[in-house]
């Protein structure tokens, strides 16, 4: 279903993402980070659904059914360094520092920071073209958030 997707992202060319498709790659990488810890939790599931509502103006439904589908592209996405530099291409930066730190309050969500999620964090804002200052406050963003 996600394969299509996968390799439009994937392929040498660059690519320039429908919305709905830029939610779903986005939402992943949300996903991914949450699994991270081989800890997937329901704080994090909320967190998810909860930066999709508010990112995407979609009701808890909805939130929901994107969370769901981004699970199921997760699990078929390639290793990360591959899938967060296709994203890289296709999303402006600003979305891009905003990812940042949406990714940080999903690992924050649980209550605590873990080595694994911070080394996938760390990762993903360099393979996303987001400057370490950029990164930084973000993080700083996503702790007075929560």
């Amino acid at each position: 279903m996600f394969q299509d997707l996968l390799n439009r992202l994937l392929s040498p060319a660059k690519v320039t993402l429908a919305d709905e498709d830029a939610r779903l790659a986005l939402s992943a990488l949300l996903v991914r980070v949450a699994r991270s810890d081989h800890n997937y939790s329901e704080e994090e599931k909320d967190r998810i659904d909860r930066i999709n509502q508010s990112r995407y103006g979609l009701d808890m439904g909805g939130a929901i059914l994107l969370r769901e589908e981004a699970e199921a592209m997760e699990a078929e996405a390639p290793d990360t360094v591959r899938f967060t530099r296709a994203i890289k291409d296709a999303v402006r930066y600003e979305d891009r520092t905003a990812v940042i730190e949406a990714l940080w309050m999903v690992a924050l969500a649980d209550g605590h920071r873990d080595d694994s999620e911070d080394t996938l964090l760390r990762l993903s804002s360099s393979l996303l073209g987001v400057n370490d200052r950029d990164s930084a406050l973000a993080r700083q963003r996503a702790e007075a958030a929560l």
